[in-house]
């Protein structure tokens, strides 16, 4: 059973999620910020991950806390969920168009946290939304989950199908990345025999 949960409470935050990698793409997404509820829709419908993320910030102060906890959070939850990462496919790479956007996504379930994250926006917001966070939300959940993930736009002029084209290509490449290898079920695929340690 390849699911987990986590509960995350700062004095700025409280975040609860759960997660499971074998699930449909379900999701029940309330972080009180719009376009992050849309984002985390997105990831869980295309990864086939079933996401559940309730959080309470200090919104009243600014987006940026609930933002990047919420990407903790999930991070944490996706690395205890994959266990011992015995099976698992590892590598993925996936280009994701979004109308006139591009986005290359690739990424190694490693234990080895590292984002590179080349995205430019043309606009400091989208709605009420800082487009700055989701560089953060990205950074938080690589580190806690312990992905090597890299994240390209090659081009784009709409923020909003930039940042699109962002998540929707995790969501595919974690898809394909977290799925079970039939011919190495139980196997870690690793010359070191481990990942994550």
């Amino acid at each position: 059973m390849r699911k987990a949960s986590v509960r995350r409470t700062t004095k700025e935050t409280d975040v609860e999620v759960a997660i499971d990698l074998d699930g449909t793409g379900t999701s029940s997404i309330a972080t009180g910020i719009g376009f992050l509820d849309h984002m985390l829709d997105l990831l869980a419908r295309h990864s086939r991950i079933d996401i559940s993320v309730k959080a309470k910030g200090d919104l009243h102060i600014d987006l940026h806390h609930t933002t990047e906890d919420v990407g903790i959070a999930l991070g944490q939850a996706l690395k205890q969920a994959l266990g011992d990462m015995k099976g698992i496919t590892r590598y993925a790479d996936v280009h994701v168009p979004m109308d006139e956007a591009l986005t290359r996504v690739a990424l190694d379930v490693s234990g080895r946290p590292f984002l590179v994250f080349k995205v430019d926006f043309v606009r400091a917001k989208i709605g009420p939304f800082d487009t700055e966070l989701v560089a953060e939300w990205f950074q938080a959940f690589a580190v806690n989950a312990a992905l090597t993930l890299h994240v390209a736009t090659l081009y784009g002029g709409n923020d909003h199908h930039i940042a699109e084209s962002c998540f929707k290509g995790l969501a595919r490449a974690l898809r394909a990345a977290v799925a079970i290898d039939p011919r190495a079920a139980n196997e870690v695929p690793s010359t070191k025999g481990t990942l994550g340690n």
